[in-house]
């Protein structure tokens, strides 16, 4: 593996914001909601300038980029991207509440010894829908470190949930999640380099749990 100690890199995997709705509107102006999932706050500030930034602001950012660290890529799940919320159980277009897309993503990465942590950068955006209105939406992000292969092996996941406030008066506001502490052992470079972080919306989250039947009493003997 190349480069040690606190050896960081940053990039950025640009992804086009698919899945909208009919409904649909531009950028409102107003600043992303930030939240994160761990200690500091430089990686947060630095994705915060990439993804909402200047174009100078941006470069900068990206050029904290070190070509001579074996950093996992990251990339959307499959069927993870968007995520919507209908006032029913028929998804039609006149009862969505809201939808949730995820954009684009940005990681960092740290050796210390034995470990290395992955830091991710989630943006995105929530729309209202016909049958939205102001509020906190909740959204669930998965993250999953896989090793790929003939037979892919999950290394960790971890499910993150955080909110999104709509004013009174918006149509969409852009998010900004930071996931930043999923560590893991160092393996063989052979085996980090089909490491691969998916990041995607776990709408399973949003289910309520089943409760469990409650315990049958033991008949005591007459």
């Amino acid at each position: 593996m190349r480069g040690s100690g606190q050896t960081i890199v940053a990039v950025v995997l640009a992804v086009a914001l698919t899945g909208c709705s009919s409904n649909s509107l531009t950028s409102s102006a107003t600043s992303p909601a930030t939240t994160s999932s761990g200690g500091g706050s430089s990686f947060r500030e630095r994705m915060s300038k990439m993804f909402f930034g200047s174009p100078e602001e941006a470069q900068a950012a990206a050029n904290l980029a070190d070509p001579n660290m074996d950093c996992p890529l990251a990339d959307i799940r499959a069927g993870a991207s968007t995520l919507q919320i209908n006032t029913g159980a028929e998804k039609e277009q006149s009862t969505l509440r809201y939808q949730a897309t995820i954009a684009r993503l940005a990681r960092e990465c740290a050796v210390s010894g034995a470990t290395m942590t992955i830091k991710v950068g989630v943006q995105g955006r929530v729309i209202l829908g016909p049958a939205g209105g102001p509020g906190q939406m909740e959204l669930p992000l998965r993250y999953a470190l896989i090793q790929e292969g003939p037979e892919p092996k999950t290394i960790l996941t971890k499910l993150n949930r955080f909110t999104v406030t709509i004013n009174e008066g918006q149509t969409n506001v852009p998010f900004l999640q930071v996931e930043e502490g999923l560590t893991f052992s160092v393996p063989q470079r052979v085996q980090l380099e089909n490491y691969v972080v998916y990041v995607g919306f776990d709408s399973a989250a949003l289910q309520p749990a089943k409760k469990e039947p409650p315990a049958k009493k033991a008949r005591r003997p007459h």
